[in-house]
């Protein structure tokens, strides 16, 4: 009877290094997918800020220039905003209201080339 017992306290315990073994696989590719995610909006968020360091150099640079009064006015292109949004959609990232700044992954998105197509 104790040999039946410990045969099934074995078996008992085989089940559980399975389950375990299991859900360490599952662990394991979340923390692969959160690492790859985590990566790459460190790649996105690297790109911006060099963007953002070359549009602040630029308006510093050629934006600001004095009127007759030595005052500074700063100079905005009518389609400044509309060639931003462009520049936004084919960087990759949606412009539209739905998904507004999130990744597009590569692919077109109908309500983007929508609200960039209006006139």
């Amino acid at each position: 009877m104790k040999d039946r017992n410990f045969l099934n306290s074995v078996m008992e315990f085989e089940q559980q290094l399975e389950s375990m073994q299991t859900q360490f696989e599952a662990l394991k590719k979340f923390v692969a997918l959160m690492m790859e995610e985590h990566q790459t909006l460190q790649m996105e968020n690297n790109h911006l800020r060099t963007r953002l360091e070359e549009v602040l150099s630029a308006k510093q640079e050629g934006s600001v220039e004095s009127n007759d009064e030595g005052e500074k006015q700063q100079i905005i292109d009518v389609g400044e905003g509309y060639d931003n949004l462009a520049r936004l959609y084919h960087e990759g990232y949606h412009v539209c209201h739905v998904h507004f700044g999130s990744s597009r992954k590569g692919e077109d998105c109908l309500f983007c080339l929508s609200f960039l197509n209006k006139q």
